[in-house]
């Protein structure tokens, strides 16, 4: 089978998920002007330098986990912060009118430098260097009351906002990642955090370093008591899950990658996704890793996200075996049979040049 079999009964992705009016998910963050560096032969000494054989840009920060929620059908509130200044233009209309991701939560700043990450990609990795001056304006002050929302995303490095406590009191289900601490302090108080949060999505290095253990497995089962759903994601390994005492695991997509920038965050978006859906834990795993590496054959960072039609299509090409792509079959009667399928709608496009 193929995942563009037409016998299947299928139905839009948003007429199984949505209920009633309202965001399948709000969320507030930086965003940053990303700039990815590819076709690097090496990564270049101090002193030196090097031509690079490719350069893109894209929308990154908390805009890669909207964008792939957004390309999956999800109706996607932010509350963010971005300059006037030409990145903060480009940001805006790319999440706005292409991406269709809701800011009316969101605010330009004046005078403000939008944040700007440079991403140097070599060997299937990636090094960053980024420029985040801190937003003049409080991010958890641009929302007065929490939107009506079935999920919403936090991150751990700081306090669990009070709208995100509200929107859980309400009902909604609390999704949390966290951020590599350049201290390397790995403080508890992050842990403590997972009280009020329903999914925690670190990956591996995050997970090992906060729990003081040796392994991803490890990792997992001292996070377990402390969070009904955790997730710990490792890379080209896959992902490990735990939920109310049942253990799960599913490999990364069989694929090439070219550029892991974001992958973590489109991750996250399938994972939400399949939440959404009701799907079981490792059904869960396997499509946020199908969203995931579809994403890293794509030096684009946010902008790699996978469209339905890209979902659709993933089985014909010779670097899936087929009984890999059987194991996706409880995606089929999701895929959409109109614009969002054929990838007819208008999506923004990476400002990607190679050599």
């Amino acid at each position: 089978m193929t995942l563009e079999d037409p016998c299947a009964e299928r139905a839009l992705a948003g007429e199984l998920l949505h209920t009633g009016g309202g965001l399948d998910v709000f969320l507030t963050g930086q965003v940053f002007m990303d700039m990815i560096f590819t076709g690097l032969p090496f990564m270049p000494p101090p002193g030196t330098e090097l031509i690079t054989g490719g350069l893109g840009s894209a929308p990154g920060g908390v805009a890669n986990i909207a964008v792939a929620m957004s390309r999956l059908g999800l109706r996607v509130g932010l509350a963010a912060a971005v300059g006037d200044d030409l990145f903060g233009a480009y940001l805006w209309r790319t999440l706005q009118e292409q991406e269709g991701v809701d800011l009316r939560w969101s605010r330009q700043v004046t005078g403000w430098p939008t944040p700007v990450t440079v991403s140097l990609a070599y060997d299937s990795d990636r090094s960053m260097i980024t420029y985040a001056p801190p937003p003049p304006i409080d991010l958890a002050g641009l929302v007065d009351a929490p939107p009506r929302a079935r999920t919403c995303l936090v991150g751990l490095d700081t306090p669990i906002p009070g709208w995100a406590l509200e929107m859980r009191r309400n009902g909604a289900t609390v999704f949390a990642d966290v951020s590599w601490d350049p201290t390397e302090a790995w403080s508890g108080d992050v842990l403590d955090r997972l009280a009020d949060v329903d999914v925690f999505l670190p990956n591996a290095v995050e997970a090992m370093a906060y729990t003081s253990t040796a392994t991803p497995e490890d990792a997992l089962e001292a996070l377990a008591p402390r969070c009904r759903t955790v997730v710990v994601k490792c890379g080209g390994r896959g992902a490990i899950a735990g939920e109310d005492g049942v253990r799960a695991a599913a490999p990364a997509l069989p694929v090439t990658a070219l550029d892991p920038t974001g992958a973590g965050d489109v991750f996250a978006a399938g994972f939400v996704f399949g939440t959404l859906a009701d799907w079981p834990l490792e059904q869960r795993l396997r499509f946020a890793n199908l969203c995931a590496g579809l994403s890293v054959r794509h030096y684009s960072g946010s902008l790699g996200a996978p469209c339905w039609g890209e979902i659709a299509a993933f089985g014909e090409t010779a670097e899936v075996p087929p009984e890999t792509l059987e194991e996706y079959a409880f995606i089929v009667p999701y895929i959409p049979d109109t614009d969002l399928a054929t990838d007819s709608v208008t999506r923004a496009e990476p400002t990607l040049r190679n050599a």
